[in-house]
């Protein structure tokens, strides 16, 4: 079994290399087993979107903290020897000692949302999250979110782009090892990204709508998630079966037992 070091350093391999990481995020043992088992995962990601919603609590940091740890490390533990990173939110009030509890449950990678709070405030955030990565002694993946282009409102899209990248830059100095900006973002923001903050340090979001993988790695971009969309489309299947069903038809055809 590899080791949890030996995971984070693959897992900040990945990030590190030229080719596009994909990560298609699960949020239980049984959607961690099938994409772990589809032929090109690399990596797993959680949802906390994902988790939060399967187990009855609204998202944003409603489902108790020891819940969530507990099944991030079950998704770890299907996983075997890929690295799992994992949504924590903005770390529950307690970065480093979130990031420590998932570290032991075998997580090697973060994603930690900044909420727009204060840059100083945010910065703190991510400078525990990192120390307790070192004093775990795991070359951790702390990707950290900013919620810039979310939060945009009617704000002016020049200072949102602005604000993205002081914090970007912020944020890879404290020691976070990518930078990642969900959102409906187009080429020429992730190229500007890209350029102020690095290649391969960039993560995006793949939601209806946003730039090409093709073209994401071309612009130096390190990984694409999905967030909560993989879990929207396992539910979306699910209710046209139910449709389907109602009015009289059946499964659909091509479907597979894969539980």
């Amino acid at each position: 079994m590899t080791s949890t070091a030996e995971k984070a350093t693959k897992l900040q391999e990945l990030h590190a290399a030229s080719e596009l990481l994909l990560v298609v995020n699960v949020w239980d043992a049984i959607t961690a087993k099938v994409v772990a088992e589809t032929p090109g995962t690399k990596a797993l990601a959680t949802a906390s979107h994902g988790i939060a919603a399967s187990r009855g609590y609204e998202d944003g940091e409603n489902i108790p903290r020891d819940l969530m740890i507990a099944e991030v490390g079950l998704i770890a533990k299907v996983a075997g020897d890929l690295p799992v990173t994992a949504d924590l939110e903005a770390g529950y009030g307690d970065p480093g000692g979130t990031v420590a509890r998932a570290i032991d449950v075998g997580i090697v990678g973060a994603n930690l949302e900044d909420q727009v709070k204060p840059l100083a405030d945010a910065v703190k955030a991510v400078e525990a999250a990192v120390a307790a990565a070192e004093s775990a002694g795991v070359d951790f993946v702390l990707n950290a979110r900013t919620d810039a282009f979310l939060k945009a409102g009617d704000k002016d899209p020049e200072a949102v782009l602005a604000d993205a990248i002081e914090r970007g830059k912020a944020y890879l100095d404290a020691g976070a090892s990518n930078f990642f900006v969900p959102g409906k973002l187009d080429e020429t923001q992730v190229g500007r990204l890209v350029e102020a903050l690095g290649e391969r340090k960039v993560n995006l979001i793949g939601i209806p709508g946003s730039i090409p993988l093709k073209r994401a790695q071309e612009l130096g971009v390190a990984r694409v998630s999905y967030g909560p969309w993989s879990q929207n489309v396992a539910l979306t299947a699910l209710e046209d079966l139910a449709t389907d069903v109602y009015a009289g038809g059946g499964l659909p055809e091509g479907t597979r037992k894969l539980n």
